[in-house]
C-alpha cells in the first residue's frame, strides 16, 4: 500500500531506494522448496528458534551456524544480491537474514537521537566488537587494526536493563534517547510488526496536566544493519530522530522475541492464487478508500494498457523488500534539517548558546567518524556548505573587519575536521578525490576565512618534514593565500603506504632491527624505539585521523613514536644552546627557532597528543550520554603502562601527557602575528593548564614535571631579560600582555617562600607597558589593570611607586593617577605594608600632591576634589588647589561637581569657603517650576542652611542666586519656610555676633524670596490648569492647600489668595466640576 505523497510514484516505475526496490516474480521452486510452509506466522524466532536472541548470554547456548552466517549476510550484502547470487532461498534462511538486518547496537540509535553522547577512547572498537557495523565497504583496515567483527550474540546486552548500558550515562531528562526509554519501560509501544526490511508500530505519550495522551504510529525501514528512513505521525523538525523512534527501535532490539515477523510483502503476494489477490485488493481498497481509490484506478488504467510504461518494467515496487545492490547503505540522516538548524545557529551570530550547538554539532561529526559511519562526511559537508554561505563572510569582506573570536573558532573546528576527513585511513580513492574538489571550490571563494584570521601571517606548508634546512628562505616555505580548508587540501600529498610507518601503528613489539642498515638509522632512537620523522603538527594530524576514525590503539602508536622524536629534538636544541650559550646571551638573540608554535597552531597538535593519551588512562568512561556541563565531574585517571617501544620501560601514558603538554608550553617559538593567532595561543595554554590542574600528581608524574622544569628553566636572569624584550616587542595584544605581567606576578609572590624580585620586576615592566598601550584606547579591563600595577608596584617597592607617581601622564589618566594610583599611594594600608620611616612617607606623599595639582590643573572638572583630599596635609598645597578650583568653576565645572567640593569644603572646617562655592554653584543652576524631584535640590536646601548659618548677610547674597536659579513653587516655599524657624547667623564664626532674632518675611532679603515663591505658585497654578485632567483634580486642590500656606504669610496674605481664588473662577468657570472643589475648599 502507498502511503501519502508516494500515491502517484506507483503511476510509474519509482527509482530504486533503499526503502523500496523492484522485485521480480521468481519461478515457485526458487523460494519454497518442497515441504516448506507458504505462510508462516508468529514471532521472530519462529523459525530457526534454536537460535540465540541478542539479549541472550553467549555462554548458556552456542549460536547456530545459521545464525553466524546469517548475521554476516545481513551486515554486508544488500539482500537483492543474496537472491540473484543464489537461486533457492529457504524460507528459513529468509527469515534469518531479515531477522539479523535491524541494527544491534543500542550505541548507534543513541547517536542519532542526542547531541550529548561521549564516546570512549575505544568507542569506535567497542562499537565495532559490540556488533555495529561501523566499516564502510573499501579498503580493508589499516595493518594492525581491528577488523570490523559482526555481532557478538548479546551484543545489546548493554542496553537490556533500564538502569544499566543505554540508560547507564543517561543525563538530561528531555534527551530524545532517554525520553524514549521511559516510553519503551511504560509499556508504551505496541503493535510492532516487522515485514521485511519494515518496522512499524504505535508509541502512545502518556497524558499530562496540560495534554491528553496521544498515539502516534512510527514507520522504519532498515538494510544492512543500519536505520535508511523513518516516518513518525509526532511530525518532528529535527536532525535526529524522536523519541517515538527510539522507542519503537529499542523495542525491537530488546523484545525480539514479541515483534511479529514476515517476510517482504511481495513474497506473501506471490503465495495468493488470482481470486486471493482480488480479495485482498479488493478489501484493501474499502479499509482505505478515500485515501487510495484515486491511485488504484489510475494504476488499474496503466496496468490495463499494453503500451503503459509500468507494463514495460518487470516486476514492481516493495517497500520492505530491503535496498538495491546499488544503493548506498547508510543511515537516515535529514539533511534539510541540518541544514536549517545549521542556517539558525549562524544567524543568531554566536548568541543564545548556538556556539554551543554547533560545537555539539562538530563533536557529532567526530562521533560518527569514530563509529566509522559514512554520515560523518556528509554531515561535515551540509555544515560547511551553510558556513560558507554565511551573508557575515560578505559583510565582514566588505567592511574589512574580522569575524568575532567566536565565529573564529567554529571555522578553525571546521577546518581541523576536515583534515580528519582528508587522512582517513580506510577512505575510497574516489571518495577523497571528490572531497578535495568540493574543498578547492569552497577555498578559492573570495569570501573563505583565511587560516590566521585574516591577518596575512603565512605558516609553513602542511608536508614539510620536520628538519628545515638552512638553505630555505622564508618565502619557500609559505604559500600566498592560506584559508582554513588549505591544510584539508594539502592532505592530498600524505599517504598511509610508507612501510615505516604502518610497522609502528601495527604493533606494540616493532623496535630497531639487530642490523641496522645506513637509511634505517634515523628511523629508530638510541634505545631502538621508532621514530616518526615528520612535521610535528601532520604527525600529529594523523594521529587525530586515527583516533577519530576509531583506531585508538594505532593512534597511541605512533603518538609514542612521535613523543620520542620530540624528546631528541629536544635534547638536540639544548646541546646548540649549550655551545653557543654565551655568544647568544651576549647578542640577546638565540640560533634556536621554529616557525611555528605547537600550542596555538590550527591543527592543535599538542592538544591531540595530550587528548590522545589521557583518553587511554581515564575511568569510569563506558557511558552512552555525557553528563550535561553543569553537572559534569572531574576525569578520574590511571597510570597504564606504555605497550609500544622498550619492553623494559616504567613510563605510562599518563605522564607522557605531562611531558608533552609540558615540552608544548616550554617551546621556543616565534609569537604569530595578528591579535587573533596571538589571543589563540592564549587560549589554548589556558586550555592546556586546566586539563593538567585535573591531573592528579603523584611520584611518577612529579618526577616527570621535575625532569621537564630541568630543561625548561636551562638559564639566567640575562636569559628572562632577553625573553622580556621579546614580549614587549612581538606581542601586540595588551590583554595577553596583561595576563603574562600577572601570572609573573603570582609565580614572584608566593604565599610560603620569598619574594623573586627578578620576576617581580619583569611583572612591573609588563604592566607599565599594558598602561601606555591602553591610555588612548577604550578598554572594559582598564581600571582592573590600573589596580593591579599599583599593587604590583606596591610590592617592589617605594622607589617603584614614586616612579609611577613622577610619570603618571604617560601611563594614566589624571582621574586614574588622583582617585587610584595616588590615593593608594599614601592610603594607611601601603604605609603599614612598605613600613616607611618618616623621609620615605614625605617623599611619597610630596609625589602625591604634585601628582594631584597637576592632574587638578589638566582636568579640574574631574581632579579637584581629589586634589583637595591629597593636599589636606599640606596649607600651600591645599590652597593652590582651592584657587585652581575656583578658577574652574566660572569654566566648565558643573552645577553638581561645585557643590560636592562645598560639602567638603564645610566638612574641613572652611564654611565661607564652601559659601563662596556654593554661591558659584547656584548661579550655573536652572530649576524649572515641576522639577519638584531634581537631584539638585539637596543642595540648594544645604546651600540656604549654610548662608542662614552664616548670617544675614551671607542669606541676602544668596537669596537673589536662588529667585534667579529656582523657579519651584514647592522648593522655594520650602526654603522660606526653614529660614524663617530659626534666627540667622548660628554657625558660630569667630568675630561675628547673633542678634538671636526671627527674620521677618515683611522685610529684606526674605520678602524677594517670598514674593518669588507667591508668583512661583501663581505661574505654576496655570501652567498646570492649561492641561490638567479629572484624575489629578485632587491633587491639584492639596497644591492649592500648599500655596495657601505661603499666601498668608504676610499681613495681606488673606485678600491676595482670595483674589487669586476669584481668578481663577473666572479664567477657568468651564472646568465647572474643578471650581466646585475650588469653592468647597477655598469659599
Amino acid at each position: 500500500m502507498a502511503e501519502g505523497g508516494e500515491r502517484e510514484e506507483l503511476l510509474s516505475p519509482p527509482p530504486v531506494s533503499p526503502a523500496k526496490r523492484l522485485c521480480s516474480w521468481p519461478s515457485p521452486r526458487a523460494h519454497h522448496p518442497r515441504g516448506s510452509p507458504g505462510v508462516a506466522s508468529g514471532g521472530v524466532g519462529g523459525v530457526g528458534g534454536s537460535s540465540l536472541t541478542p539479549g541472550a548470554r553467549p555462554h548458556l547456548q552456542p549460536e547456530s551456524l545459521l545464525d553466524c552466517a546469517a548475521k554476516t549476510v545481513a551486515e554486508k550484502w544488500a539482500y537483492e544480491r543474496v537472491e540473484e547470487r543464489f537461486e533457492r532461498i529457504p524460507e528459513p534462511v529468509q527469515r534469518r537474514i531479515v531477522y539479523w538486518s535491524f541494527p544491534r547496537n543500542e550505541r548507534e540509535i543513541c547517536m542519532y537521537s542526542s547531541f550529548q553522547y561521549r564516546g570512549g577512547p575505544s568507542a569506535g572498537a567497542a562499537g565495532s566488537a559490540a556488533g555495529a557495523s561501523p566499516a564502510e565497504e573499501g579498503p580493508p583496515p589499516l595493518p594492525g587494526a581491528a577488523a570490523p567483527a559482526g555481532s557478538a550474540p548479546g551484543a545489546a546486552a548493554a542496553g537490556a536493563s533500564p538502569g544499566q548500558g543505554a540508560a547507564a550515562g543517561a543525563a538530561g531528562e528531555g534527551l530524545p534517547f532517554r525520553r524514549g526509554i521511559r516510553l519503551l519501560d511504560s509499556g508504551s509501544v505496541e503493535n510492532v510488526l516487522q515485514v521485511g526490511f519494515h518496522l512499524s508500530g504505535t508509541v502512545t505519550e502518556p497524558a499530562t496536566t496540560s495534554e491528553p495522551a496521544m498515539t502516534y504510529k512510527v514507520a522504519i525501514s532498515f538494510d544492512r544493519c543500519k536505520i535508511t528512513s523513518v516516518t513518525c505521525g509526532c511530525g518532528n523538525k529535527d536532525i535526529f530522530y524522536c523519541a517515538h523512534v527510539v522507542a519503537l527501535s529499542l523495542y525491537r532490539i530488546r523484545k525480539p522475541d514479541q515483534v511479529k515477523l514476515r517476510l517482504p510483502i511481495s513474497e506473501t503476494l506471490f503465495q495468493m492464487n488470482r481470486d486471493q489477490l482480488q480479495k485482498f485488493i479488493q478489501y484493501l481498497i474499502t479499509a482505505h478508500h478515500t485515501e487510495v481509490l484515486p491511485t488504484a484506478q489510475k494504476l488499474a488504467d496503466e496496468i490495463l494498457s499494453s503500451n503503459s510504461e509500468i507494463n514495460q518494467v518487470n516486476g514492481a515496487p516493495d517497500p520492505t523488500a530491503g535496498a538495491s545492490i546499488d544503493d548506498e547503505n547508510c543511515w537516515h540522516l535529514d539533511e534539510e534539517q541540518v541544514k536549517e538548524q545549521v542556517k539558525l545557529f549562524l544567524s543568531q551570530g554566536g548568541y543564545y548558546g548556538s556556539g554551543k550547538q554547533l560545537n555539539s554539532m562538530f563533536a557529532k561529526v567526530r562521533e560518527m567518524l569514530r563509529m566509522r559511519d559514512s554520515n560523518g562526511a556528509r554531515m561535515l559537508t551540509l555544515i560547511t556548505e551553510q558556513f560558507m554561505a554565511d551573508p557575515r563572510l560578505t559583510l565582514w569582506r566588505q567592511q574589512g573587519t574580522s569575524m568575532t573570536d567566536k565565529c573564529r573558532q567554529l571555522w578553525d573546528e571546521l577546518g581541523a575536521l576536515w583534515v580528519c576527513i582528508i587522512l582517513n585511513p580506510h577512505c575510497k580513492l574516489e571518495e577523497k578525490s571528490s572531497w578535495l574538489q568540493q574543498l578547492q571550490k569552497w577555498s578559492d571563494l573570495d569570501v573563505c576565512p583565511l587560516e590566521d584570521g585574516n591577518y596575512g601571517h603565512e605558516l609553513p606548508n602542511i608536508t614539510n618534514a620536520l628538519p628545515q634546512s638552512t638553505n630555505h628562505s622564508p618565502d619557500t616555505l609559505s604559500r600566498p593565500r592560506r584559508t582554513v580548508f588549505t591544510r584539508a587540501i594539502e592532505g592530498r600529498e600524505l599517504h598511509w603506504q610508507d612501510s615505516h610507518l604502518q610497522r609502528i601503528i601495527s604493533s606494540d613489539k616493532y623496535v630497531a632491527p639487530a642490523c641496522q642498515r645506513e637509511s634505517e638509522r634515523l628511523l629508530f632512537n638510541s634505545q631502538g624505539q621508532p621514530l616518526w620523522l615528520e612535521h610535528v603538527p601532520t604527525a600529529c594530524a594523523r594521529v587525530d585521523a586515527l583516533r577519530s576514525h576509531g583506531y585508538p590503539k594505532e593512534a597511541l602508536r605512533l603518538t609514542v613514536a612521535i613523543i620520542n622524536t620530540l624528546r631528541l629534538q629536544q635534547q638536540r636544541q639544548l646541546e646548540i644552546y649549550k655551545h653557543q650559550k654565551k655568544e647568544l646571551l651576549h647578542r640577546g638573540t638565540t640560533t634556536i627557532t621554529n616557525l611555528e608554535g605547537w600550542v596555538g597552531h590550527p591543527l592543535d597538535p599538542i592538544g591531540c597528543l595530550f587528548l590522545t593519551l589521557t583518553e587511554a588512562c581515564r575511568l569510569n568512561d563506558d557511558s552512552y550520554l555525557e553528563v550535561s556541563d553543569m553537572n559534569e565531574s572531574r576525569p578520574v585517571y590511571q597510570h597504564v603502562p606504555v605497550a609500544a617501544g622498550c619492553p623494559n620501560s616504567s613510563e605510562s601514558y599518563l605522564s607522557l601527557a605531562l611531558e608533552v603538554a609540558l615540552m608544548g608550553m616550554g617551546q621556543q617559538r616565534v609569537m604569530p602575528e595578528g591579535l587573533y593567532a596571538q589571543d589563540k595561543v592564549c587560549r589554548n595554554e589556558e586550555q592546556l593548564l586546566s586539563q593538567l590542574q585535573e591531573l592528579q600528581l603523584d611520584d611518577e608524574l612529579v618526577q616527570t614535571l621535575q625532569k621537564q622544569c630541568i630543561l625548561l628553566l636551562e638559564g639566567d636572569t640575562v636569559r628572562l631579560r632577553t625573553i622580556l624584550e621579546a614580549i614587549q616587542k612581538h606581542i601586540h595584544s595588551s590583554s595577553l600582555i596583561f595576563k603574562l605581567a600577572q601570572d609573573a606576578f603570582k609565580i614572584a609572590t608566593p604565599t610560603d617562600s620569598s619574594t623573586d624580585s627578578t620576576l617581580l620586576n619583569v611583572a612591573l615592566e609588563l604592566g607599565l607597558q599594558v598602561m601606555r598601550m591602553t591610555l588612548s584606547t577604550l578598554n572594559w579591563r582598564r581600571r582592573e589593570m590600573v589596580r593591579w600595577l599599583v599593587t604590583c608596584a606596591t610590592e617592589v617597592g617605594v622607589r617603584a611607586l614614586v616612579s609611577i607617581l613622577q610619570s603618571w601622564y604617560t601611563l594614566f589618566t589624571p582621574t586614574e593617577a588622583t582617585s587610584i594610583v595616588a590615593a593608594t599611594a599614601v592610603s594607611h594600608t601601603t604605609l603599614l605594608r612598605l613600613s616607611l620611616d618618616y623621609p620615605q612617607r614625605e617623599e611619597l606623599a610630596s609625589c602625591a600632591r604634585t601628582l594631584a595639582l597637576q592632574c587638578a590643573m589638566k582636568d579640574p572638572q574631574s581632579c579637584a576634589l581629589s586634589a583637595l583630599t591629597l593636599c589636606e596635609k599640606d596649607h600651600i598645597a591645599f590652597e593652590a588647589a582651592y584657587q585652581i578650583a575656583i578658577d574652574a568653576a566660572a569654566g566648565g565645572m558643573t552645577h553638581s561637581q561645585l557643590f560636592t567640593i562645598a560639602r567638603y569644603m564645610e566638612l574641613r572646617g572652611y564654611p565661607l569657603r564652601a559659601f563662596k562655592l556654593a554661591s558659584l554653584a547656584m548661579s550655573h543652576l536652572n530649576l524649572a517650576y515641576n522639577q519638584d524631584t531634581h537631584p539638585a535640590i539637596n543642595d540648594v536646601l544645604w546651600a540656604c542652611a549654610l548662608s542662614h548659618s552664616l548670617g544675614k548677610n551671607e542669606l541676602a547674597a544668596l537669596i537673589p542666586l536662588v529667585v534667579k536659579s529656582v523657579h519651584c513653587a514647592t522648593v522655594l516655599s520650602d526654603i522660606l519656610r526653614r529660614c524663617t524657624v530659626t534666627a540667622p547667623g548660628l554657625a558660630g564664626i569667630p568675630g561675628r555676633r547673633s542678634s538671636g532674632k526671627l527674620m521677618s518675611t515683611d522685610k529684606a532679603p526674605l520678602r524677594q524670596l517670598l514674593d518669588a515663591t507667591i508668583n512661583a505658585y501663581i505661574n505654576t497654578t496655570h501652567s498646570r490648569l492649561t492641561h490638567i485632567s479629572p484624575r489629578h483634580y485632587g491633587e491639584f486642590i492639596e497644591f492649592l492647600s500648599k500655596a495657601r500656606e505661603t499666601f498668608l504669610l504676610p499681613q495681606d496674605g488673606h485678600l491676595q489668595f482670595a483674589q487669586f481664588i476669584d481668578n481663577l473662577k473666572q479664567i477657568y468657570k468651564g472646568k465647572k466640576k474643578l471650581m466646585l472643589l475650588v469653592r468647597e475648599r477655598f469659599g
